[in-house]
């Protein structure tokens, strides 16, 4: 059965769409971080509210250096503002492929683009509620005694923002198996037969994109494992039929 011819259009054509999506992503950036910039310190607040909440009464968070105080939250703000404008990216970055799709891919695509958002925001939600908690308030029990604990501001905010992505890009793992399983390049039930190994991989991978403590490479390893799990329940769904043409 025939499909609908993809779209054709001169080089520059594209070169010049491109480019006028691609301001249009970062337009949407920076007007949503001139509204949040100043509500920028109550974002911070927020955000190192975790951590803030475990630590002693005599102890607070400091900043060593002249700039961090305003740069800090400022730097948070900016990838916040990604992150909150990354559904409106997405959607130019579809809008510029879709015309070269066919209508089979799009009925595929436009759920897994949704989902990918939802799944990384999801895994941002999880670091924050579940993870920040559990690590910060081991992190401040264990300490020497005699140590007082006083978190730099700039420290904490690279800390939470690499946990961020990391939860963030594991979570995109049943997108990966899905697509992976879609084109053919991977067999779901192939996977199946790999589990113990995945298993390993996602603890190694726990391990490099967490602190050094294996409470942190746990809470990534086992949901990562779980997103594996539902990667290939779906992955059958959409895999290639032997005989399809």
């Amino acid at each position: 059965m025939s499909e609908e011819p993809l779209d054709s259009q001169p080089f520059m054509a594209h070169l010049v769409e491109f480019r006028d999506r691609m301001l249009r992503a970062i337009a949407s950036i920076l007007v949503i971080f001139i509204v949040l910039f100043s509500f920028s310190n109550e974002l911070y607040l927020y955000v190192s509210e975790p951590l803030r909440q475990y630590l002693p009464d005599t102890s607070t968070m400091i900043a060593t250096d002249v700039t961090s105080p305003f740069l800090t939250p400022f730097k948070l703000t900016l990838v916040l503002s990604l992150f909150a404008a990354m559904p409106y990216v997405l959607y130019q970055v579809w809008a510029f492929v879709a015309p070269g799709l066919y209508k089979r891919e799009k009925k595929i695509v436009i759920p897994l683009f949704c989902s990918s958002v939802l799944l990384f925001y999801a895994g941002m939600a999880f670091a924050y509620y579940v993870v920040f908690p559990l690590v910060f308030m081991f992190f401040t029990s264990v300490g020497p005694e005699g140590v007082s604990i006083m978190t730099d501001i700039r420290s904490y905010l690279d800390f939470v923002l690499k946990l961020f992505f990391a939860f963030g890009i594991s979570f995109e793992i049943p997108i990966a198996v899905i697509i992976l399983s879609w084109i053919g390049a991977v067999d779901p039930d192939n996977l199946v037969k790999k589990r113990p190994y995945v298993f390993v991989i996602c603890f190694v991978f726990g391990m490099l994109l967490t602190p050094p403590d294996i409470l942190s490479q746990t809470l990534l390893a086992v949901p990562m494992w779980l997103l594996f799990e539902i990667g290939i329940i779906f992955g059958r769904l959409v895999k290639p039929k032997p005989n399809s043409d």
